[in-house]
């Protein structure tokens, strides 16, 4: 072979040789380009889906609430609890709110509370103190934040209300009765015995009723008791009062609250006003109260929920009493029953709820 034709192949081979090692360079920087950006693009979806997680708060919050019966004031706050969380930013995007009502019944009552203590809630939020009881009871590590609760400590759902065991927490509507009877003095001072109207089943009313005695005793004022141990009792012992008492004190009672209007009928017709521990009671026919907004004292519970969203343990975030600091009273009754309104008062009016 001759020489220049040996150079020409000498040529072709490392011209080839050096197209190979191009194609496997090219190759090599590709298939690492490739892993580089999938990796990238991972890092970027994470941070991506961080991000959703910050800007939707996570969907996977979710919070109970449980409720023993349907009335104004427990949906009063009910809306406020939800309305202060939606405006703090908690919408649909970021918590799904599951709301269950026993509709009066101790035994469905018992169901809901198990149901939400199985783990897969965040938080529960519990209106009054029977539905508060039972999700407590339940021994769950799902924190519970209850709303209106009247005497924490006597109801068993925490032991000190500064520093809250039992994985719960919130509000506590402490009932003014010493102001309310008060207040009874200034707008009926002929009301010289009272009949006291509650069922024997909620602590919160016997609690209640308990500190109404003392009260009266302490100032030599009468009293009488009418209980019922369910809604259809209610009408009958109004009736028993109606002809031994001069006013009626009812305290926070979702029994009681349940059949007002019955509650309403005989007092006006016997021309007894009927001293309640609600606002919302007072707009479902009782004549006046000194009360806590139902929404307000919702909304308080909500800002404890929110602390314990953004990190503050249930155990330091103390229970709270909300005060109660507007004089209610109910446009109606005043007519109903005739009474002449001290004009040195200031008076939140409110017509029977239709």
């Amino acid at each position: 072979m001759k020489k220049n034709e040996l150079m020409k192949m000498a040529a072709a081979v490392m011209t080839a040789g050096a197209l190979m090692a191009a194609l496997t360079a090219c190759g090599g920087s590709s298939s690492s380009g490739s892993e580089t950006a999938a990796a990238g693009n991972g890092a970027a979806a994470t941070e991506a889906d961080a991000d959703a997680g910050t800007e939707t708060g996570g969907e996977e919050l979710k919070v109970g609430i449980i409720q023993m019966i349907e009335n104004g004031a427990f949906n009063d706050m009910r809306e406020g609890f939800i309305e202060e969380l939606r405006a703090k930013g908690y919408d649909e995007d970021r918590l799904v709110i599951d709301y269950k009502n026993a509709q009066g019944d101790a035994s469905n009552l018992q169901t809901i509370a198990q149901g939400m203590a199985d783990g897969s809630y965040d938080l529960v939020a519990t209106i009054a103190t029977p539905a508060t009881q039972a999700m407590v009871n339940t021994g769950s590590q799902t924190p519970v934040i209850f709303v209106a609760v009247s005497s924490p400590l006597a109801a068993g759902v925490i032991s000190d209300m500064e520093h809250p065991d039992k994985n719960a927490t919130g509000t506590s509507n402490a009932i003014p009765v010493g102001d309310i009877f008060d207040l009874s003095s200034r707008l009926t001072p002929d009301a010289k015995t009272f009949g006291f109207l509650y069922c024997t089943s909620e602590i919160n009313s016997v609690s209640t009723v308990e500190a109404a005695k003392e009260y009266c005793d302490a100032n030599g004022i009468a009293y009488r008791e009418a209980v019922v141990t369910n809604s259809s009792e209610v009408q009958q012992a109004a009736q028993s009062l109606a002809g031994e008492v001069d006013a009626i004190f009812i305290p926070n009672d979702s029994v009681i609250q349940s059949a007002m209007t019955l509650v309403s009928e005989v007092a006006r017709d016997a021309k007894i006003p009927v001293y309640a521990s609600s606002a919302t009671t007072v707009a479902s026919g009782a004549f006046a109260t000194i009360a806590v907004s139902d929404k307000e004292i919702g909304a308080r519970s909500a800002d404890m929920a929110v602390q314990y969203f953004e990190g503050t343990e249930i155990a330091e975030i103390p229970a709270v009493v909300v005060p109660a600091s507007a004089t209610v009273v109910n446009s109606d009754a005043v007519e109903a029953l005739g009474i002449t309104l001290p004009e040195d008062e200031t008076y939140t009016f409110v017509k029977d709820a239709e």
